[in-house]
């Protein structure tokens, strides 16, 4: 198989998945719980979206492992495994605003090689393979890149919400959003595209899986962006996560995590 066959494949999978999921926004749906201790939401349109990828990966690539979030795993030591995250952004999805993604990765040997979010609704797709990264939606097609920024005094820093952190980490957290020009919450898998994209500088998470980032980390570097843990290492396993666009503000935002 060559990365071109491979590109078209994950076009198949992100439109099954949306044609799946589009029937359910902003409808009444059922949503349960998957955690004991807080709200970690699971919908209809999230089971039946992995559901439609994953049958569409064993038909076509029966040797290849599959990682999801709604289904758990299989053959996940093969070369090739797929990683599946039908609606990164279940809280958003719920609420009816558009800013969740379907992100689908491909891992060869531990390593994300291609990665792409999907919006249906809007119509977008980001995609990445650490080499370039590409955009394709209502406005047309073009290559993705980050901007450059000199410091963290002029960035603009996004995390979903500090209220998904451990108070140890919000407390650290908060060293970078004091020395920030500008931090928003909210966005999800989005606020990496947009990273990815030169619309912002800095994404600071924690708790996430390894679905939740392993498609995004194809995206930010081919646009020539950086993402690894809070320590500066590999970030695909998930866990506490930095993306920058440049060098610079990554460098500065770990010294910062870890002082």
């Amino acid at each position: 198989m060559t990365v071109i066959d491979f590109t078209a494949f994950i076009g198949r999978l992100a439109t099954a998945s949306g044609e799946t999921i589009l029937p359910f926004f902003r409808t009444s749906l059922s949503i349960d719980n998957k955690s004991a201790s807080d709200f970690d939401p699971v919908t209809e349109a999230d089971r039946a979206a992995e559901a439609v990828m994953r049958r569409l990966i064993k038909a076509n690539f029966p040797q290849h492992g599959i990682v999801g979030e709604e289904f758990g795993n299989e053959r996940e030591d093969a070369d090739y495994v797929w990683v599946l995250d039908p609606i990164d952004g279940t809280k958003s999805f719920i609420a009816g605003f558009p800013i969740w993604g379907t992100l689908i990765a491909l891992l060869h040997k531990g390593t994300p090689v291609f990665g792409m979010m999907h919006q249906p609704y809007i119509g977008e797709r980001f995609s990445g393979d650490s080499g370039s990264a590409q955009y394709s939606g209502p406005s047309g097609e073009r290559r993705l890149t980050v901007r450059r920024c000199a410091s963290l005094k002029e960035a603009t820093s996004f995390t979903t919400s500090p209220l998904l952190m451990n108070a140890a980490d919000r407390e650290i957290f908060g060293r970078v959003e004091n020395a920030v020009k500008l931090s928003r919450y909210g966005g999800d898998c989005y606020s990496y595209c947009m990273l990815a994209a030169g619309h912002l500088d800095l994404v600071v998470e924690t708790e996430l899986k390894p679905y939740d980032i392993a498609a995004l980390i194809p995206i930010v570097t081919g646009a020539g962006g950086i993402v690894t843990n809070w320590e500066g290492k590999p970030a695909q396993s998930g866990g506490r996560i930095v993306a920058a666009g440049d060098a610079r503000v990554h460098e500065a935002t770990l010294k910062l995590l870890n002082s």
